[in-house]
């Protein structure tokens, strides 16, 4: 299956490497970085790359690479999905998945991988599991480590690979019990010039943080569960009942897991939050323009839109800019004509505008490219497609435990297409 793994961080290089049948030669990695120089974005690089003799798969998460190499054919959505568990394991134990914990985690997150594959194959991908294992690093755990000449593997046999159940162990207890959902939605979008939607859809995710004594058996229902489509769920959840009843019946695995994705591809159901009306314009006669862009919020169902960004690639003869912004502040950086403008909370009575002058540089033709604008933003206790959340069972334990649902609405890959005019004269 998985014959090797490296981690490469933005810049090309290898900090983490990994093998389970036979050490491949770092060479392979030189047809993924190939690919990385061609791309303009980290995220646009070919998630499956065909060489002579391998197959390179590969994730970009938390700024790094995830790069797999397989000999053999194998469903690429597979290796992906595993490269996932890899992250937010690194995540989950160390509390961020950067390079600079790996390096100072190597000898644990050596013995994580050795457990998570067993011959190239998955075996251990469950966060429970693993800590059963392969105990979570702590500063008393290193220090008694140290004087004794302990490791944080774990010397028992694991209950929870010997039932039907492995994804939870046994003998779970806790003072308070509680079952908290997070539903995060993002917005995937491409809006014209004058606004109208060209494409949008929904990626949704449900994370939960489940901490109950004994074995519950909980039942979660919507109240609008018809408009999800291309479901994916946590191992736990019963797929039959989900198809009969459309609820989500499932033992949970003990602290947090993701219990289900889903995507919500009807474009007349995706409500787009907010609108941008954009100029970005050029004088016919000299060497200068202007920039004219205004944000505000659209179907936001009263909520706040916040953390707005605004991110766009100007033409590359560009010489400078002047804007002024009537919200928030901006960054340009002149090398790789980036325009950065952070605005914060939207105020639907004092819309945020920025607005000022483009510089060409001397002899330059008018450009001939249309920037794109990419929006980031936030809301807040709202899921945009409508999907609530309509109870929450417990079967099994007597005890009550405490139970919340949040709900937020994030930018995906969020687009606003626009195109260069000319103008005769100043106005």
């Amino acid at each position: 299956m998985i014959n090797s793994l490296f981690l490469i961080n933005p810049s090309g290089e290898m900090f983490l490497e990994k093998h389970w049948k036979s050490v491949v030669s770092r060479s392979v990695c030189d047809y993924f970085l190939e690919a990385k120089e061609k791309a303009l974005e980290p995220e646009d690089v070919p998630p499956v790359i065909h060489t002579p003799h391998h197959y390179l798969i590969s994730i970009y998460r938390d700024k790094l690479f995830f790069l797999s190499v397989i000999q053999t054919e194998v469903p690429p959505l597979f290796v992906i999905e595993f490269l996932h568990r890899v992250a937010e394991m690194i995540q989950d134990y160390f509390g961020e998945c950067s390079e600079t914990v790996v390096k100072d985690h190597m000898v644990m997150v050596y013995e994580l991988l050795e457990e998570m594959l067993d011959n190239g194959f998955p075996l251990a991908t469950e966060s429970n599991v693993l800590k059963e294992m392969i105990r979570p690093p702590t500063i008393l755990r290193s220090v008694v480590n140290t004087l004794t000449g302990t490791s944080n593997v774990g010397d028992t046999l694991l209950t929870g690979q010997l039932s039907t159940i492995p994804w939870r162990r046994a003998g779970v207890r806790y003072t308070n019990n509680e079952a908290y959902f997070d539903v995060v939605e993002e917005i995937d979008a491409i809006l014209d010039q004058s606004g109208t939607t060209v494409f949008a859809e929904i990626q949704g995710v449900v994370e939960a943080c489940v901490k109950l004594s004994g074995m519950p058996d909980l039942t979660l229902s919507f109240m609008n569960p018809r408009l999800l489509d291309d479901v994916s769920f946590h191992p736990c959840v019963r797929y039959k009942l989900w198809e009969s009843e459309r609820v989500l019946s499932f033992i949970p695995p003990d602290g947090n897991f993701t219990l289900m994705t889903y995507h919500v591809n009807a474009q007349n159901l995706v409500a787009i939050p907010v609108y941008v009306k954009q100029s970005i314009s050029f004088f016919e006669c000299g060497s200068d323009g202007r920039l004219d862009v205004t944000v505000g919020p659209k179907q936001t169902m009263g909520k706040t839109v916040e953390g707005v960004m605004v991110t766009v690639h100007l033409p590359k003869t560009i010489l400078s800019i002047n804007l002024t912004a009537t919200q928030g502040s901006y960054t340009y950086d002149n090398g790789t004509k980036l325009l950065v403008w952070d605005i914060g909370k939207l105020n639907p009575q004092k819309l945020p505008n920025l607005r000022g002058s483009l510089s060409l540089q001397a002899g330059a033709p008018k450009p001939e490219e249309n920037p794109s604008l990419n929006i980031d933003l936030k809301i807040q206790q709202l899921a945009i497609s409508g999907l609530k959340v309509n109870r929450l069972d417990m079967f099994g334990e007597k005890y009550k435990p405490f139970k919340g649902v949040k709900y937020i609405t994030k930018a995906g890959k969020f687009q606003v297409l626009t195109i260069t005019a000319s103008i005769n004269k100043y106005t």
